[in-house]
C-alpha cells in the first residue's frame, strides 16, 4: 500500500468506525474521501480508485464521506476571527456560506449553510462558534456588512472593520471552496441542501488538516 500512501498522505482524521463489512481496503476508502475533499467529482474519484483494482460506485464514494460525519475539531483559541459569508448554488437556488476563518492558522474554526442571510443568523453561526470554540476575546474582522457588525455587536463580541490584510484569509478560503465545488457542474447540482452542508463540513476538517 506504499503507493496509496503516496497520493493520500496522512489521514489521522478520517474516522472509519461506520465501516462493519466494507470489501474496500479502509487505506483506499480514505484516499477516496481525500481525492472527493480536495475537488474531484464522484465520477473522476471511482476512475481514480480503479487505477487500485478497485470498483466501487459514485454512491459508495458519496456514503463514505457522508458517514463519517466530519466536523471542525472544537477548543480552538484564535486571536483573530475573519468573518464572512458568500453565495453557494444548489441546482438553481441561492444559499449562504457562512465561514469563520483563524487567519494566522488559515483554519475553519466553523463553517454553515443557511438559505437566507440576516442578522438572526448570523447571531445564531456566532453562538454555535462561541459554544465550540474559545473565541470571546478574540478580535473578528468584518467587511463593511451591516448584519455582521450587528450580530457581533448583539453577541458582545469585538470586532474591527478590515479591508484588506487578514480578513482576506476568508476570501482564501472561498475561493478553495468554489474551485473545488466548480467540478460539481454549477457547484452542487441534484444535492439536498443537508447534503451540501455535510460535504462542507468535511471539506472544513480536510482542509485544516492539510494546511
Amino acid at each position: 500500500m506504499a503507493e496509496i500512501a503516496r497520493f493520500s498522505g496522512s489521514s489521522g482524521w478520517i474516522d472509519l468506525d461506520f465501516v462493519e463489512r466494507e470489501r474496500t481496503p479502509r487505506q483506499l476508502m480514505e484516499l477516496g474521501i481525500r481525492l472527493h475533499l480536495s475537488g474531484l467529482s464522484l465520477s473522476n474519484t471511482v476512475r481514480e480508485l480503479e487505477k487500485f483494482g478497485v470498483q466501487r460506485s459514485r454512491k459508495a464514494v458519496h456514503d463514505w464521506t457522508h458517514k463519517c460525519d466530519l466536523q471542525p475539531a472544537t477548543d480552538a483559541s484564535p486571536n483573530h476571527v475573519a468573518l464572512d459569508e458568500t453565495v453557494i448554488r444548489i441546482d438553481n437556488q441561492q444559499y449562504w456560506l457562512y465561514a469563520a476563518v483563524a487567519p494566522k492558522s488559515n483554519e475553519l474554526p466553523h463553517i454553515r449553510l443557511f438559505s437566507t442571510t440576516t442578522t438572526a443568523l448570523t447571531e445564531l453561526f456566532l453562538q454555535e462558534l462561541t459554544e465550540k470554540h474559545d473565541v470571546e476575546n478574540a478580535v473578528f474582522l468584518v467587511d463593511g456588512a451591516k448584519h455582521l457588525q450587528a450580530a457581533l455587536r448583539r453577541s458582545g463580541l469585538r470586532f474591527r472593520y478590515e479591508k484588506h490584510g487578514n480578513r482576506h484569509a476568508s476570501e482564501r478560503v472561498f475561493r478553495d471552496i468554489k474551485r473545488r465545488t466548480s467540478s460539481f457542474s454549477n457547484c452542487f447540482s441534484h444535492a439536498k441542501p443537508s447534503t451540501a452542508e455535510s460535504w462542507l463540513q468535511a471539506f472544513a476538517v480536510w482542509h485544516n488538516a492539510t494546511n
